[in-house]
């Protein structure tokens, strides 16, 4: 299977108007080029890519999958919030809408969340006008809580927690909302406040 079908190019081409010469112009090919790579008698080199992906506005991911992201969430609310975490370095990405996002050469896929069981407890408490929000959880390098969001329908604050400390946070109270924890194991639970 080819790296980049020529049905992708094409509908890409045509959604966004473009003939194939006016693409060729773009890339500085010939329309002839444009033709094969559409007809799958030839392929774009590698170092064309990126310039063929920024053409199409599409990015090289969606471009190498033929997958591509049609975000119709304008307004963003948040209590669609989506978190991405990188397995390599273990950068976190939030997110209101759909998007393909990478980090460290990895395409994230959305974590699933999954209300909180016995062995991930989020337990919350009400003091002085704060979620003072605490897990009994292992915190050691290779198991712990990376850490905890407190998402309402107009806000986020999220805290990283590090091994060897508690896994505990306090957060302002700013009415109803959910509690993410994300341990680096098992995945990301939630429970509503």
């Amino acid at each position: 299977m080819p790296y980049i079908t020529g049905k992708t190019i094409r509908e890409l081409r045509e959604k966004n108007g473009l003939t194939q010469k006016q693409l060729a112009d773009q890339l500085c090919v010939s329309d002839k080029t444009v033709s094969k790579w559409e007809t799958e008698r030839g392929l774009p080199d590698l170092s064309i890519v990126t310039d063929l992906a920024s053409a199409l506005n599409v990015s090289v991911v969606e471009l190498l999958t033929g997958e591509y992201i049609n975000n119709q969430n304008r307004a963003g609310n948040m209590n669609k919030i989506s978190f991405f975490v990188c397995p390599i370095c273990g950068n976190v990405i939030q997110a209101v809408g759909k998007g393909a996002f990478s980090c460290c050469g990895v395409l994230l896929p959305a974590l699933e969340t999954e209300d909180d069981d016995q062995s991930h407890m989020i337990q919350v408490q009400s003091i002085d006008g704060e979620y003072y929000v605490y897990i009994d959880h292992d915190m050691t390098k290779k198991h712990s809580i990376s850490f905890v969001a407190y998402v309402t329908s107009n806000h986020v604050e999220m805290i990283k927690l590090y091994p060897e400390q508690n896994a505990e946070v306090r957060f302002t109270k700013r009415g109803r909302g959910t509690i993410y924890a994300y341990c680096n194991k098992h995945g990301l639970y939630r429970v509503r406040v």
